[in-house]
C-alpha cells in the first residue's frame, strides 16, 4: 500500500487531496495518507516513514515547502523520496526553483482530481506495494 505524506496548511485542500487519493482505484490495496498541516509538522512525521511520495504546498507558516524539500533531499533516509509540489505560484520561475531544489513534479492550484492523480501515479506504479525501508 503506497504511503503518502500530504503537507498543506489549508484544511480544505488537504481534504481534497486525501479524498482524491483514497477514492482512486489504481491501488488495489488502497493508499495510506498521512497529513501534516505545516512544514514543521512534516519534519516531525518524516521519521515515521518511509513514504512513497511527499506532496507539499510551498506557502505555509513556519517552514515552507521549499525549505522542506531541501531538508528531504539532505536526509539520508528520505533523499530518494519523490516530492510533488502543489502551489498557487504559477510562474515558470517558481516552478523552476521548486524543481531545482529537488521536487519531482509541480502542480498549479486549482487542479482537478484527475490532474492530481495523473501526477501522483507518475511516481507510484499501479498496484505498488508499500516500499521497504532502505539500508
Amino acid at each position: 500500500m503506497p504511503r503518502i505524506l500530504v503537507v498543506e496548511d489549508s484544511v480544505s485542500m488537504r481534504s481534497f487531496v486525501r479524498n482524491a487519493l483514497e477514492s482512486d482505484s489504481r491501488s488495489s490495496a488502497g493508499v495510506d495518507v498521512v497529513e501534516a498541516s505545516s512544514g514543521f509538522e512534516a519534519l516531525r512525521l518524516l521519521p515515521r516513514g518511509p513514504y512513497d511520495l511527499v506532496i507539499t504546498d510551498i506557502n505555509m507558516p513556519d517552514i515552507n515547502g521549499l525549505e522542506l524539500i531541501s531538508f528531504i533531499r539532505k536526509s539520508e533516509a528520505h533523499k530518494d523520496t519523490p516530492v510533488l509540489i502543489i502551489s498557487t505560484q504559477s510562474s515558470e520561475r517558481d516552478r523552476a526553483r521548486g524543481l531545482s531544489l529537488g521536487a519531482n513534479g509541480y502542480l498549479i492550484k486549482p487542479f482537478s482530481q484527475e490532474a492530481l492523480l495523473s501526477e501522483v501515479w507518475r511516481f507510484l506504479p499501479a498496484g505498488v506495494a508499500h516500499a521497504k525501508p532502505h539500508g
